[in-house]
């Protein structure tokens, strides 16, 4: 940043340290212990860019993932523009899952992509209710996000505030509750 930049109150956005995604396991032996269990599901989300450049980068993550003949691999878009990478492994691996997600998602970040990035999710199951929890990749924080399976397009607020306090000890939490995005059709929920 700039003097100029510091004269006129413009700020550069914090890089994002993706090496927190190794604290998901941790978090996910809490949850665990509270009866949500680890789906095998989860995703990286990005604004696909126009052109060959990112779909190079991707093709890359995507090969890189499929080496692992238990880890499978396909690509989403959602209602909202966003293009959604869903990661599946077997549902006890949580931490080749984060390995993944951690790869599509400094890999991206290195080819300079990294403006584009919006989320990564890590699914769980709980009394047959499907959750995430979340990392924002421009704030470097968690928060658990859980749709309502008894209405479309709500969510199950005390469920969210639940998971937050098992997991407030293992992974930063997000603390401004207005950036806990809805994920409506993110991959595995």
């Amino acid at each position: 940043m700039g003097f100029l930049d510091g004269l006129l109150g413009r700020t550069k956005p914090p890089k994002a340290n993706l090496d927190v995604l190794f604290s998901v396991p941790q978090a996910a032996l809490t949850l665990q212990a509270e009866g949500f269990a680890f789906s095998g599901h989860g995703a990286v989300c990005f604004r696909d860019a126009e052109g060959r450049a990112d779909d190079e980068v991707i093709a890359s993550a995507q090969e890189m993932i499929r080496t692992d003949p238990t880890a499978t691999v396909e690509m989403h878009a959602d209602e909202f523009g966003f293009t959604w990478l869903e990661v599946v492994r077997p549902s006890g691996d949580v931490s080749g899952l984060v390995t993944d997600l951690h790869a599509v998602n400094s890999t991206m970040a290195a080819q300079g992509f990294d403006a584009s990035m919006l989320c990564s999710t890590v699914v769980f199951e709980h009394e047959g209710q499907r959750s995430a929890l979340v990392y924002l990749f421009k704030r470097g924080t968690f928060y658990p996000f859980v749709p309502d399976p008894t209405a479309a397009r709500r969510r199950d607020n005390p469920t969210e505030l639940r998971m937050r306090a098992l997991i407030e000890q293992d992974v930063p939490i997000e603390p401004d509750l207005e950036r806990w995005l809805a994920i409506w059709g993110a991959p595995g929920l």
